[in-house]
């Protein structure tokens, strides 16, 4: 194995990739430092009034927040890496003597896009399968320290199956009872049967619904018959506290298995959330893709040397790290508010930076 690396890695690219890795570990552990610092003095109030415990900031909060982080800003924190030290050896005359020695500018950019191989497998398996772990943590950590309001939702229709329709007026999550419940079962257009109930209470322990005070109508052609039950009817429902809820990043701390779960019961209620969850899945496995294309411009932008030094580059850098956010944000909100395919909507950001990231490979030293 280390034969055949050696036969297709040089001594320069040994030298890139070191470099490439080194200055992008260094990078990373500089913006880890900075967000906790900042981090600590935005929320440092919530964690003394709710008296929050070392261990829970540190092992929950910090465990979610700092991986979350960093994986959303990995190939941002990449692509300056890469210009960091390209620029710098572009200022160091290193880059003209490899580009006059027959090698190619493709040639060159070998070792970068084996760096940014391995950087994108790592962040791959951290968005499918590590990510939705430790969001978990910090998600509920925030839920519990941080949101000051009520989570819930009002007036929440949801179709259970292809012949149950349930209504909710309002719903309260602390103790986790809806009032005014409707539940209409129907067999095509024909409605059969009509629940209408004062409240409903979920039981967290047997995992049932218990519905209080109902009337019940029952409809067979033009017969009617309508009881009213004054006491209690445990039922389960395909239905769950988490429906009638508001919690920010609550589909990023879902697991796939979890998340297409959730995919198959929104298509099936027809509720607003299926973009937004569609997004989510899809942003998990595209986002990665993102530290190729984001390679291809750092190195193309930072190879040639300029008046100034690293400092122009490097600026130039970070304005395009901020135009790839505002994109991606804009393509999530297309997609949400425009009606825009989710599918469609994540590949915007890399197709657009990729052309551009081809514009400047055509015009790289060659």
């Amino acid at each position: 194995m280390k034969g055949i690396l050696n036969n297709y890695l040089k001594v320069i690219d040994w030298y890139i990739i070191k470099k490439y890795l080194g200055t992008f570990a260094f990078t990373l552990a500089i913006f880890s430092v900075i967000m906790v610092v900042f981090d600590i003095s935005e929320h440092l109030d919530n964690f003394l009034k709710k008296q929050t415990s070392i261990h829970d900031i540190a092992f929950q909060y910090y465990a979610g927040f700092i991986p979350f982080y960093l994986n959303y800003l990995s190939p941002l924190i990449n692509f300056l890496a890469v210009i960091l030290f390209t620029a710098k050896m572009a200022n160091q005359t290193e880059i003209v003597p490899i580009l006059t020695s027959k090698a190619s500018f493709t040639r060159f950019l070998r070792p970068y896009f084996i760096s940014a191989t391995l950087l994108f497998i790592v962040s791959f398996f951290a968005n499918v399968y590590l990510i939705p772990y430790t969001n978990r943590l910090k998600v509920d950590f925030e839920n519990t320290h941080f949101s000051d309001s009520d989570p819930s939702k009002s007036d929440v229709h949801i179709q259970l199956d292809k012949h149950t329709y349930v209504y909710v007026k309002s719903y309260n999550s602390i103790d986790k009872t809806g009032y005014m419940f409707i539940m209409e079962k129907f067999n095509g257009d024909e409605m059969k049967e009509k629940l209408v109930a004062n409240r409903i209470i979920y039981d967290s322990v047997k995992r049932i619904w218990s519905i209080k005070d109902y009337t019940l109508r029952t409809i067979n052609g033009i017969k009617e018959h309508m009881v009213w039950h004054g006491f209690t009817k445990d039922t389960t429902l395909d239905m769950r506290p988490e429906d009638f809820e508001i919690h920010d990043n609550a589909y990023s701390a879902m697991s796939m298995k979890k998340l297409n779960i959730n995919i198959d019961k929104a298509q099936l209620r027809g509720t607003g959330e299926l973009t937004d969850m569609l997004f989510e899945k899809y942003h998990r496995f595209v986002y990665p893709l993102s530290t190729y294309v984001l390679t291809l411009i750092g190195v193309s932008l930072s190879s040639r040397k300029v008046r100034g030094g690293v400092g122009l580059p490097l600026g130039i850098g970070i304005i395009l790290c901020f135009t790839y956010i505002i994109v991606e944000r804009f393509a999530l909100v297309f997609s949400i508010k425009g009606g825009a395919p989710p599918l469609i909507s994540v590949f915007v950001p890399n197709v657009l930076f990729g052309l551009f990231g081809y514009y400047l490979l055509l015009k790289a030293p060659k």
